[in-house]
């Protein structure tokens, strides 16, 4: 199964933003996974729409913006209009979930929702033919860093079989403590989107480290 890297600019030096990004695209990322913290849905604020138009104009590489906020139907609008290429909103947040992911698909973003490690894979079941990835976290959401939770590989094989028999092709991303050790495992249970941030950003070479993720997870027959 084909599977696409997003490193995670959480991770990143942030006084040197850009050529963090440069990085990555050296080393072959297909996206830049951002995430937007707002202090009150997660415990930690990270950044908003001026950094993700200026990121916009920084990279070639598509925009893949995860809302760890409450209330995201307020700022989906701008953060589409900033240039986010896809747009995940967490179904622990957004009460009008139908709503919210048909106002992202009709600005032109793809449609994302995520889900909690505690929260099943059943959630999604009265949106599934809005979304366009399921964004399975791996740890618990707003601190860079974590440990993988070890039975998010069984969640994500939940997960695919659950999309397979609801007719759903959107891609199944997984974020937080994805490593080289675990990234072939998750692949191999249903994952096409592999989000990495310390285990990019936090060695000496990224583009290295972007292609080392990207061995492990397809490795050669």
């Amino acid at each position: 199964m084909s599977v696409r890297l997003a490193p995670s600019i959480l991770s990143a030096d942030f006084a040197r933003l850009g050529d963090e990004i440069a990085r990555i695209e050296a080393g072959g990322a297909d996206l830049v996974h951002v995430d937007v913290m707002d202090g009150h849905f997660v415990p930690n604020i990270t950044i908003g729409v001026p950094v993700v138009a200026s990121l916009r104009k920084a990279t070639r590489l598509p925009l893949d913006v995860h809302l760890m906020i409450s209330e995201p139907d307020r700022y989906v609008d701008l953060f589409a209009e900033a240039g986010a290429a896809i747009i995940s909103v967490h179904v622990e947040a957004a009460p009008h979930l139908h709503r919210v992911l048909s106002r992202i698909r009709q600005l032109g973003a793809k449609a994302g929702v995520a889900i909690n490690p505690s929260t099943p894979v059943e959630a999604i079941r009265e949106v599934v033919d809005l979304i366009d990835v399921l964004l399975v976290m791996s740890v618990n959401p707003g601190l860079g860093g974590q440990a993988f939770i070890g039975r998010s590989v069984d969640k994500v094989a939940r997960a695919r079989a659950f999309l397979t028999t609801a007719g759903s092709t959107a891609d199944i991303e997984v974020d937080g403590g994805v490593d080289t050790k675990n990234a072939a495992a998750l692949v191999a249970a249903g994952a096409t989107i592999l989000v990495a941030g310390a285990s990019v950003f936090g060695t000496p070479d990224a583009a290295e480290a972007t292609r080392a993720l990207r061995r492990a997870a397809v490795p050669a027959r």
